[in-house]
């Protein structure tokens, strides 16, 4: 070939050359800097807003009951323990009078006793005219007084030398007051005792929370422990003040009469209070983040990240509900949000 062609063609070739390798900088230029990142489109969805709760199964306090005996006495035997399952009927305690109302008792005996015998004579007398008609109906009265005095001493117990408590249902025993051989007074408890089926769930929410609570709203509550399915209560009370030692609002759930079936006084519950439905953006779980300033997501505009701070309304599940001034035209960005600052230059990457 030529010389004179050949100098001008290797002229060209480093020309088409260096013209691509300033294309390939140029590009690598326009990349440095931006963050590649994943997107999803914000839509508009209805959440079933929840509050959550925790506490435990109690015994209901309209129904729990302290049993205690009219009379004081001592106790001989005990046949339960606290916490104990019982049947209607079953003994709990035995337990002897008190010496005051056995002594008591054998003087109702007596003077029911003399009465009887005063209105034998007294109608002997009356058959003769040797008594009125006013001496046999005082006789008569005297009687009937005795009669009724015996009757309340046999019923504070001095009757029997022995006395068998029985449960008054199917129930639990809560508490035991009194210990074997402990003398007790009259009318003071003995045990606590909550029938079957009369359990509530006393829960503790965030204070926060109370305002959004009114009483019938349904809770669905599961034991914390094992593997029981969820059953469905009632909020039945909002308590008014925190609770000093939990820092939590009380509330009171009534249970359905088959959580009586799986729970025991005592259970640990977790709670989901669902309140009014909510209207919210349906984002990605990951698309959303907190700081000191509160939740945040970021919505790409422009080809930059813009922060934009949500409330989030409904925290359960994938995609989460939040509410906010997004741009429904702008995306969300999901994948890279953690490298971000606000104003930072991204990129859609398309792996």
């Amino acid at each position: 070939m030529n010389r004179s062609l050949l100098l001008p063609l290797l002229c060209l070739l480093l020309a088409a050359c260096s013209h691509g390798a300033a294309d390939d900088e140029g590009e690598a230029a326009a990349v440095q800097g931006q963050v590649a990142v994943t997107t999803a489109t914000p839509v508009q969805q209805t959440f079933h807003d929840t509050v959550e709760a925790w506490g435990v199964a109690v015994g209901d306090p309209q129904h729990a009951r302290a049993i205690s005996l009219a009379h004081g006495g001592q106790v001989v035997a005990l046949q339960v323990a606290a916490g104990q399952s019982v049947r209607h009927g079953q003994p709990l305690l035995t337990i002897t009078p008190d010496p005051a109302a056995r002594n008591a008792y054998r003087q109702a005996q007596s003077a029911l006793e003399l009465a009887s015998g005063e209105l034998k004579r007294t109608e002997q007398l009356a058959a003769q005219r040797l008594a009125t008609q006013s001496q046999l109906a005082s006789a008569r009265k005297a009687l009937a007084d005795a009669q009724a005095a015996l009757e309340a001493q046999r019923a504070l117990g001095g009757g029997s030398a022995q006395e068998t408590v029985s449960a008054p249902a199917d129930g639990v025993v809560g508490t035991l007051s009194v210990g074997l051989g402990e003398r007790f007074a009259a009318n003071a408890p003995l045990l606590g005792f909550t029938p079957a089926h009369a359990l509530v769930a006393q829960l503790g929410v965030q204070p926060e929370d109370g305002a959004r609570l009114h009483i019938g709203m349904p809770v669905q509550l599961r034991s914390v422990y094992g593997n029981q399915a969820a059953f469905v209560g009632s909020l039945r009370m909002i308590g008014q003040s925190v609770d000093p030692q939990t820092h939590l609002l009380g509330a009171q759930v009534e249970l359905p009469a088959e959580a009586g079936a799986a729970l025991v006084a005592g259970a640990a519950l977790e709670a989901q209070i669902r309140t009014a439905d909510v209207t919210a953006w349906a984002v990605p779980r990951g698309a959303v983040l907190h700081d000191e300033r509160g939740d945040y997501l970021f919505q790409l505009e422009h080809g930059h990240a813009k922060r934009v701070d949500v409330t989030l309304r409904s925290p359960a599940g994938d995609p989460v509900g939040v509410q906010g001034p997004l741009d429904a035209q702008a995306k969300v960005i999901v994948l890279g949000v953690y490298e971000l600052a606000d104003g930072d230059a991204v990129r859609e990457s398309t792996r």
